[in-house]
């Protein structure tokens, strides 16, 4: 009764809670069990559980085995207590087992011997020789697994109707610096004023600049005469051949008086030098004064030298800075003229890596903001001379003050500085920029373009972006004849595809639209508007699927054709996939557009065919008009319509301005100014390289004082010798 009584309060009776924890309650019969004795009443504790050790480092397991080794004869404790609990646990209720909880996983003894895997001791050599194999093993099942795999049919007709396009390579981004330097601050950009007050401003005296030049030049020929008659032996007027003291008083009074006459260019070379930006002007300004001055102080100083002064070679480099200052100016009027001459001109810009990670030529239509600011800006050579006359001049004052002081021989001064001063001053260094550029100018005028000075040129592009009026401007491109097919109305089919056509800002937009007026149709709503790569256009208008394309595009899109039809250039319009109508159209390519094309391949500029007229594919220029399109990239036509997008972002620094339409002004100024940066950048190399030569040349021979190896005539044949690679390439920019 007792234990029905204590069943009935807890639910257990204490020899089914024994059970469960293992103990045998059959040994302690007539007493009370070890853990009933002495016991006190209170909360019931959970079971505790073995302490659980990590395996020994070395130790490895087996698949199989208990994650965790248990403690020596804890395995043989674990086996008693399951065989009691299972066999006192028979003897109990269904309800008692139900509320039991779950019995504990057993756990695997832990073994005394536990065995070590071998390291490998495989050779490096052997062991990569061998995965090298394993690696040549595994390609070679891959290369011909497509092997005998045939092309289907569909296939073979996507690629006979669409046609191909050139993709972009995809660039890795380069490392970036590991310090990246700040760029310094640019000078504030001149005054950006209108082309035609600058035009104004250029032609202003201008004729009087060009007479007082021939006047120096005329100046000079008695000077050259003078200066190569003792050299060659040429004839002289006893007076002069008598007295060495009045040929130098003559060279010196010619010299004084051109002098006077390019007094302005003088003055602006040394301007120039007090505002930090000296020049050719700067070195021709020094030249002619200390030469003047060693004529004047010839007799006195040096009584034994019998050669007279550098008074021809510093006249002749006076005429080449007015000459070059002349042509520099001319050919700024010449370009602000002509980019005043339109109201809404075309811009040319270097858009930068805008196609296949080139620097790409773009056309677009917009007011010439810049141009003005451009035209005055220092060109090419004068950035460069602006580094090198500073030191020139500075190693001419060493070089003289050395030869002459060092020397103990201080009547050499005026001798040394007239010779180191006159063998650096360049003829050509203002004409490696202004001849070519003025020569340029009126090519680029006469065809309607014009370079904002030398910021045009500056960069250079290797690929060129050519639209559908690029190619055939408005004109060179009419309509035929149409055909309208089924029950359609003729101004129906006309206005869906005026409709399609306009939306894809093709280059037959405005023959539509003439033909849309003579029709008396309107544009209409669409939606859904697709540009498809075979060459076609798709949308819906009014519920109905609109197709618009060529025929390669209505044989894609599974457009049954009439028999026998033979148009190659027309447009086709479908309507619920039932042709509607073919306008044929007729091509007609201007004269001058090939040789412009043409130009363009030979100077390495890459044509990129940006066109959105489905029928301007590579093979139709090709069997219709002749043109190199294995020389041209042609994209596909997402990124054609984003590179010939009127609303796309350029370049704010203008490389021209085109005031015609047209492929010819557009090749002109592009070809033009990769042509005219290449020969401004040799020839002002060559004109320092010159340079420095002479001033190494004018210190040696002074300072062994060797005048009569340094006579006058000699350094102008000197000079006249680095001045004839200039003539030639300026003669070649325009020559393409």
């Amino acid at each position: 009764m007792a234990k029905d009584d204590e069943k009935k309060d807890n639910g257990f009776t204490l020899e089914e809670i024994l059970a469960e924890y293992g103990v045998d309650v059959s040994r302690w019969e007539g007493e009370e069990p070890p853990a009933a004795k002495g016991a006190v009443s209170g909360p019931d504790l959970p079971w505790p559980e073995a302490k659980r050790t990590p395996p020994p480092k070395n130790v490895v397991l087996f698949p199989g085995t208990a994650a965790e080794p248990k403690e020596e004869g804890e395995g043989e404790a674990s086996d008693e207590s399951d065989s009691d609990g299972a066999g006192e646990s028979s003897g109990q209720e269904s309800d008692a087992e139900e509320e039991a909880p779950p019995p504990k996983p057993r756990k695997a003894p832990v073994t005394d011997k536990v065995l070590e895997f071998p390291e490998d001791d495989t050779p490096p050599l052997q062991a990569g020789l061998r995965h090298l194999k394993e690696k040549a093993d595994a390609f070679s099942e891959q290369m011909f697994a497509e092997e005998g795999t045939e092309v289907s049919e569909e296939t073979i007709r996507f690629q006979k109707l669409i046609p191909g396009v050139d993709e972009e390579e995809r660039r890795e981004k380069e490392n970036p610096p590991a310090r990246e330097r700040k760029p310094r601050k640019p000078p504030a950009p001149p005054p950006d004023l209108p082309p035609g007050d600058l035009a104004s401003r250029y032609g202003r005296g201008l004729g009087l600049l060009r007479l007082r030049s021939v006047l120096v030049a005329l100046l000079s020929i008695p000077l050259l005469y003078l200066a190569f008659a003792g050299f060659f032996g040429l004839f002289l007027p006893e007076t002069l051949m008598g007295s060495f003291q009045l040929r130098v008083l003559c060279s010196g009074g010619l010299l004084a008086v051109a002098m006077v006459l390019g007094l302005d260019v003088l003055l602006r070379g040394l301007l120039d030098l007090f505002f930090l930006r000296p020049g050719g002007a700067t070195a021709s300004c020094f030249a002619c004064a200390f030469t003047l001055w060693d004529a004047f102080t010839q007799l006195t100083w040096m009584p034994e030298r019998t050669t007279i002064p550098y008074c021809a070679a510093c006249c002749v480099g006076l005429f080449c800075t007015m000459w070059g200052t002349y042509a520099k100016r001319q050919g700024l009027r010449l370009s602000c003229r002509t980019a005043a001459a339109a109201s809404e001109p075309y811009l040319v810009t270097l858009d930068r890596k805008s196609w296949n990670g080139k620097d790409a030529y773009a056309k677009w239509s917009g007011p010439a903001y810049g141009f003005g600011s451009q035209v005055q800006e220092p060109d090419g050579t004068e950035r460069a001379l602006r580094v090198s006359v500073p030191l020139l001049l500075l190693g001419s004052l060493l070089c003289s003050l050395i030869a002459s002081v060092g020397q103990d021989a201080i009547e050499r001064l005026p001798w040394c500085l007239s010779a180191t001063t006159t063998a650096t001053a360049s003829f050509s260094a203002l004409l490696c920029f202004s001849r070519p550029y003025r020569a340029l100018s009126r090519r680029l005028a006469s065809s309607g373009a014009a370079l904002p000075g030398w910021s045009g040129a500056q960069r250079a592009g290797s690929a060129i972006l050519l639209t559908d009026t690029d190619l055939f401007p408005p004109g060179e491109v009419s309509l035929n004849g149409i055909k309208i097919f089924g029950d359609y109305p003729v101004e129906k089919v006309v206005a869906v595809c005026a409709t399609l056509i306009k939306e894809s800002g093709s280059g037959l937009d405005k023959i539509f639209h003439d033909l849309l007026r003579t029709q008396g149709a309107v544009y209409r709503r669409c939606s859904g508007f697709t540009r498809h790569e075979g060459g076609g256009l798709s949308a819906d208008i009014r519920g109905e699927r609109i197709l618009v394309g060529s025929a390669s595009f209505m044989t894609l899109m599974e457009v049954p054709l009439p028999q026998g039809l033979n148009v190659r250039s027309a447009v086709f319009c479908a309507i619920e996939g039932d042709l509607a109508g073919i306008f044929a159209l007729n091509y007609a390519m201007h004269p001058t557009i090939p040789p412009a094309i043409t130009a363009l391949v030979n100077n390495r500029v890459s044509p990129v065919l940006c066109t959105r007229d489905f029928n301007l594919i590579p093979a139709m220029l090709r069997q219709k008009f002749k043109l190199p399109v294995e020389k041209m990239d042609f994209p596909a036509v997402d990124r054609r319509t984003e590179l010939s997008d009127p609303a796309a972002l350029h370049n704010a620094r203008l490389t021209a301005v085109l005031c015609r339409e047209g492929l010819a002004p557009f090749s002109e100024a592009v070809v033009g100014a990769k042509r005219l940066r290449l020969a401004v950048l040799m020839t002002t190399t060559l004109s320092i390289l010159g340079s420095v030569i002479g001033l190494l040349l004018a210190f040696y021979l002074t300072f062994i004082g060797a005048w009569s190896s340094l006579t006058s005539a000699q350094m102008t044949i000197f000079l006249l010798a680095w001045t004839v690679p200039t003539l030639l390439i300026s003669g070649w920019v325009e020559r393409y």
